[in-house]
């Protein structure tokens, strides 16, 4: 079952930024499904490396963006984006420590609750501001 379903509203109008998000809901969707079929703990581990690392470059992106256009927000984009990068932090000691925690649903509630409200608060006002 897909997590996260791709929808037309959460695109920025900035084809590098679309591209990534794109791309960043396929590698979550594929983590969800592997977690889902039972994966072994080192491939979700190896999954949930790259989801991190690939989250971080693209708000990495992201910000540039928003430094380039001098964007009014950029302070409070900015905290969203390591707020969840603190959450995924949390979720991935959890589930290195096998701390008992369900990091399924912890996981999954975390990233599609951010990724959709971001996508069509954050991300949508980025869009409209930039005029891009």
């Amino acid at each position: 079952m897909t997590l996260i379903e791709w929808r037309k509203e959460f695109e920025t109008g900035v084809a590098e930024v679309d591209h990534e998000h794109q791309e960043l809901v396929e590698l979550i969707n594929e983590l969800h499904d592997q977690i889902a079929a039972d994966a072994p703990r080192e491939k979700v581990s190896e999954f949930l490396g790259e989801v991190f690392a690939k989250i971080s470059a693209h708000f990495a992106l992201e910000e540039t963006v928003m430094r380039k256009y001098d964007y009014d927000e950029y302070a409070d984009h900015k905290a969203d984006h390591e707020k969840l990068l603190d959450d995924l932090r949390d979720i991935m000691d959890d589930f290195e420590a096998d701390t008992g925690t369900d990091y399924k649903t912890a996981l999954s509630a975390a990233v599609r609750d951010w990724f959709v409200n971001h996508f069509k608060t954050k991300d949508a006002r980025l869009h409209s501001k930039l005029g891009v």
